[in-house]
């Protein structure tokens, strides 16, 4: 969501794009969590109107804006489309389709696979239409990694594929903070609540270590039940006082925990870009992450580690952390941040694909 939003305020702010953007009005997992809408179209500060239309079911299903998808695709000379298993998904390919529109498909590592991936025959049933819908030389798959490369491109196999990562905002200014405050080593992982991040093996690390001083907040939000379900973990393996949950954070709260953070883990089965990595090393944070992320140069840039993501593993790395100079790794993660993964350079890079399909397609208008 973060990295759409900052995509799109970036692009705004290029001449000559003009940039509409349909949508939910979906701002959480029930149908009252909806974002208040100030006018439709609302117009957003960088200079481009957001169609917010009501969410009637599900994650996605809005019949308003299926009605209007048509009209909107015929208006545009290229389509981002964001997301693989969605309601709006088969509806935006058919008529890009059948209007002869080119589309760059960012599926946000929804065609990744791991070992408790849920529904895979009615995904492949899924990408089998999705593949159908595509006209030779019409579609680009935006990846985020190679390894994301690698996997979309064996289940969408009528699009060519382009790797551009995400950007990052920076914060203008870092809140002073002090490392390692009295010997206390103060974790952080902030991330969607799901199986597949691998929150478990962090607090089985955790138990292992049994060191007071070590604590880990917990923020992000997910299913109840599965939530639930890691606090009562915390509990069993005693953990109570080393492992707080703080849910959702945003805005002043986000940059608050990163700041209080001596380090940012990210233990994953599967990632295929990772947001919150350089959003930690954004704010100066140095970042545990697993081999399920493809951030094996965090080693290389000196900012941080990339392990296995199992609790002995966890723990060598926690322990490892303790023997560094955490300022400086975290001053090397932002430096590298500024340098690649600015959104100027990034919505650069973008528009540079958003052209080449345009002039495939022989569109004479701007994007």
């Amino acid at each position: 969501m973060y990295s759409i939003y900052g995509l799109c305020n970036a692009l705004a702010m290029i001449p000559g794009v003009n940039l509409r953007v349909l949508t939910t009005d979906s701002a959480g997992p029930e149908l009252s969590d909806s974002v208040p809408v100030k006018g439709f179209p609302m117009r957003y500060p960088p200079g481009y109107e957001v169609y917010f239309c009501r969410r009637r079911w599900g994650a996605s299903f809005s019949p308003e804006l299926i009605l209007r998808l048509w009209v909107m695709i015929r208006w545009a000379d290229v389509i981002q489309l964001t997301a693989v298993y969605s309601s709006p998904t088969i509806p935006t390919l058919l008529f890009a389709r059948l209007l002869g529109k080119q589309v760059v498909w960012s599926p946000l590592g929804a065609l990744q696979r791991w070992e408790g991936a849920t529904r895979p025959a009615a995904k492949a049933v899924w990408e089998r239409v999705c593949n159908a819908l595509i006209a030779p030389g019409a579609c680009v798959l935006h990846v985020t990694s190679l390894e994301e490369a690698e996997e979309s491109s064996a289940r969408i196999t009528k699009a060519t594929v382009e790797r551009i990562p995400h950007g990052v905002e920076f914060p203008e200014s870092l809140l002073e903070r002090a490392w390692l405050p009295g010997g206390a080593l103060r974790l952080l992982f902030i991330g969607r609540l799901h199986p597949k991040k691998g929150i478990e093996n962090l607090f089985k690390a955790l138990k292992e270590l049994n060191d007071a001083a070590i604590s880990l907040a917990v923020c992000g939000t997910g299913d109840e039940a599965y939530a639930r379900g890691l606090r009562q973990l915390a509990r069993d393996l005693g953990l109570e006082r080393q492992v707080s949950f703080l849910g959702h954070v945003d805005g002043e709260a986000k940059m608050k925990v990163f700041m209080s953070a001596d380090a940012c883990v990210v233990p994953s089965f599967t990632e295929n870009f990772g947001m919150v990595v350089v959003e930690a090393l954004a704010h100066g944070v140095p970042v545990v992450a697993s081999h399920g992320t493809p951030w094996a140069e965090l080693v290389e840039r000196q900012c941080g580690l990339w392990v296995e993501n199992d609790p002995e593993s966890l723990k060598k790395a926690i322990l490892a952390l303790r023997g560094r100079d955490l300022a400086d790794m975290g001053a090397r993660g932002r430096n590298w941040m500024k340098r690649e993964f600015s959104w100027d350079a990034i919505s650069q890079k973008m528009l540079c694909v958003y052209r080449r399909m345009a002039r495939a397609d022989g569109a004479a208008g701007t994007l």
